[in-house]
């Protein structure tokens, strides 16, 4: 065998073990315990059948020995002295066996002296010579009743040419009046009655062990059959919930990403914010205050009554300018009070407060909107409308204006339309543009919404946001 074979000899069970870890545990356990059982039973088998034969043995030798009390031991109690049987007892014996029923069951008879002499034998070369003790013999001599099959390699048995395993029986011959053993009776009996008697022993034992374990089998399987199930049961429980655990980490784990970004996009708005309103104060209020005061240098220098009350009239009208400014500013960074109201007012209310401050008219379409949502979503879909609005207004057509609002289950879906621009329209400043879609994207993506603008020639612009709501915190 080459190198490479015995290589591959020795990934097979390395194969096997692996196929076999992967099979069920009941289908393990029914293999291993199946193995396991079966040399258990083996082994209880064979003991338990050699335990029984030898009992069937013991017993069929006590019955044979109380047997040949009642026959042999009224004859041979002449072994009491060294003389012979006398005639009378040989001629007792040998009627005995003679009968038919008697021969039949049990063919040979030997009487033994304690020295190994053999007194009596329907055999009758062997009477009056000595052979060696057998094992049997002995064991009747301290008073025992055993038994055991012929051994054929015996002298004895050699010089009648035995040739069939008859089982011997050695049975104590006691005398009457001292109870001494005298002697030993050896009988030989057929053995295929007691082999019948023998194999339904083997038979029932076998059978009385192979239905426990079978039982034993069956009932263990139940058991681990039962856990198996209930391990399965609780392993998909725990990779289900192993799933769903992998799954809300990776959705914290998003969802802290996402604060992390509306964070640094909060700051910077913020910041843009500032930098909005100091621009809007510097190019607005602050040149018109400083265009006043450079009008007071004008008042010093009037020649006349009249003419200073005009150039005062016209530092007035500069203040005011100025103070309008400021409150227009301030207006648009206040928001009103919109807690507690309905989307569908929520939307009416920045579509109306548009309408008050540019004069340029939107359409409005609600459907589903009339359900009181989280403040946090009534001042998203504000401050959406009120920037669409305002950037369809400034950089936009600002015609045509259209505002769209519905609630499909948990999802809110919020638009702001204009007509295509054609051509500028007068009297509308371009530099003004309001916090910016920048920061008005990042409050729609701070509650988890996403916002998209699409700005065609032929179908004007469309800002559109898309917010599911279950995912927004309440207010409680």
């Amino acid at each position: 065998m080459t190198t490479m074979e015995f290589s591959r000899l020795g990934r097979l069970p390395a194969k096997l073990i692996g196929r076999l870890g992967r099979l069920s545990a009941t289908v393990q356990f029914v293999l291993a315990g199946s193995i396991v059982m079966v040399a258990c039973m083996l082994a209880v088998g064979r003991f338990l059948s050699a335990v029984l034969t030898r009992e069937v043995i013991h017993d069929t030798a006590i019955v044979t020995a109380l047997l040949l009390d009642s026959i042999i031991d009224p004859v041979a109690q002449g072994l009491a002295g060294p003389e012979p049987l006398p005639p009378a007892a040989i001629e007792r014996l040998d009627a005995v066996l003679d009968e038919p029923g008697f021969r039949e069951r049990f063919p040979y008879l030997e009487i033994w002296r304690p020295d190994g002499t053999v007194a009596y034998s329907n055999t009758r070369e062997l009477i009056g010579r000595t052979f060696e003790p057998p094992a049997g013999l002995r064991a009747a001599l301290a008073g025992e009743v055993s038994a055991q099959y012929a051994d054929l390699t015996a002298q004895e048995h050699v010089v009648r040419g035995f040739g069939t395993r008859y089982l011997e029986i050695y049975s104590p011959i006691r005398e009457h009046r001292t109870g001494r053993i005298i002697g030993v009776t050896e009988i030989h009996e057929v053995t295929l009655p007691l082999a019948d008697r023998v194999g339904e022993s083997r038979m029932l034992g076998w059978a009385v062990v192979a239905g426990t374990t079978a039982l034993m089998m069956v009932s263990l399987y139940g058991i681990v059959h039962r856990a198996s199930r209930t391990i399965r049961r609780q392993r998909a429980a725990l990779e289900g919930r192993m799933h769903e655990l992998e799954q809300v980490s990776e959705a914290n784990l998003r969802l802290r990403r996402r604060v992390q970004n509306a964070s640094i996009r909060a700051a910077e708005v913020n910041e843009m914010s500032l930098k909005r309103i100091g621009a809007e104060l510097h190019d607005g209020p602050s040149q018109l205050v400083g265009a006043a005061a450079l009008k007071l240098e004008t008042v010093k220098r009037a020649p006349d009554r009249r003419s200073r009350v005009l150039e005062i009239d016209k530092v007035a009208q500069t203040l005011r300018d100025a103070l309008r400014e400021l409150r227009d500013i301030a207006q648009g960074l206040m928001l009103p009070e919109i807690e507690g109201l309905s989307l569908a007012q929520v939307v009416e209310r920045a579509v109306r407060g548009h309408e008050a401050k540019t004069g340029a008219a939107a359409a409005v379409t609600l459907r589903n909107a009339g359900i009181a949502l989280s403040h946090a979503v009534n001042i998203c879909a504000y401050r959406f409308v009120q920037e669409g609005l305002m950037n369809a207004f400034w950089h936009g057509s600002g015609k045509g204006l259209r505002v769209d609002c519905s609630v499909e289950g948990a999802q809110l879906l919020l638009s702001v339309a204009d007509e295509p621009r054609r051509g500028a329209t007068p009297g509308r400043d371009k530099s003004r543009g309001g916090m910016g879609l920048r920061g008005l994207r990042h409050r729609v993506e701070s509650l988890g919404g996403v916002m998209h603008l699409d700005v065609s020639e032929e179908n004007g612009s469309r800002l559109e946001m898309v917010l599911d709501m279950s995912d927004v915190p309440s207010d409680e």
